[in-house]
């Protein structure tokens, strides 16, 4: 698995040219750290919704398909931000080790996790197509940072179970901790800063407004009908 601080201080990158200055800038930058990819026909898993904007930029950087994985964060009581842990598309749940400390009813996390799984099926509908198969691919999962990794943790697994040929995860910033825990379930790690104290994803962009259903529907259709 490459060393990728390594491989961006000999390719000039910088680690630490923070805040990016919204999805976009992290998006072309992040492209360029996957360049490696072009010509592969890459197909970019983006997680919905703050990804898909940043996810077409790397797809049509790298001559490849864009699509979504649809995953959910479960959250902490009182806190639906703190992700304790995640559900995938096919109703498997991963929790943060992290999470034990809550001490929460096992009825808390099932009716949290059918409550989000829900939430999946109904993106799912809106967004209009059924999943890209990733047997054989070479698969990329992005995201727009990892605060705990939890998203990012469930969708890797959920993608692994599809048997893509090379499994990549790529985010442009992450807690160093998260990062490490994701590490296992990919072959190839591409993330440009790791910074402490990593408080949120947000505060490293200068501009972090939410990404709405309509925009990723959008983005979807345009990219589906290139591809067609």
């Amino acid at each position: 698995m490459a060393d990728w601080a390594a491989v961006a201080q000999r390719a000039g990158w910088s680690m630490t040219r923070l805040p990016f200055r919204d999805r976009e800038d992290a998006g072309r930058r992040l492209a360029q750290a996957l360049a490696a990819h072009r010509g592969q026909h890459p197909l970019v898993l983006a997680i919905p919704r703050g990804a898909v904007p940043m996810g077409r930029i790397i797809a049509d950087a790298l001559e490849g398909e864009l699509d979504v994985v649809l995953v959910r964060k479960i959250g902490a009581p009182h806190n639906p931000e703190l992700a304790l842990g995640a559900i995938d598309e096919h109703g498997s749940v991963h929790m943060n080790p992290e999470a034990a400390m809550f001490e929460l009813p096992h009825r808390y996390i099932a009716e949290e996790a059918r409550r989000q799984l829900e939430l999946i099926q109904s993106r799912r509908r809106s967004y209009g197509a059924a999943p890209i198969a990733l047997r054989g691919r070479t698969v990329i999962v992005t995201d727009d940072g990892l605060a705990t990794g939890a998203t990012m943790f469930a969708a890797l697994k959920a993608a692994r179970a599809q048997h893509p040929a090379w499994l990549v995860c790529a985010v442009p910033v992450a807690a160093a901790e998260s990062l490490e825990r994701v590490r296992v379930l990919a072959d190839e790690v591409v993330c440009l800063a790791t910074p402490e104290p990593f408080l949120s994803v947000g505060q490293w962009y200068e501009a972090f407004a939410a990404v709405e259903d309509v925009e990723v529907i959008a983005i979807l259709a345009a990219s589906r009908s290139l591809s067609a």
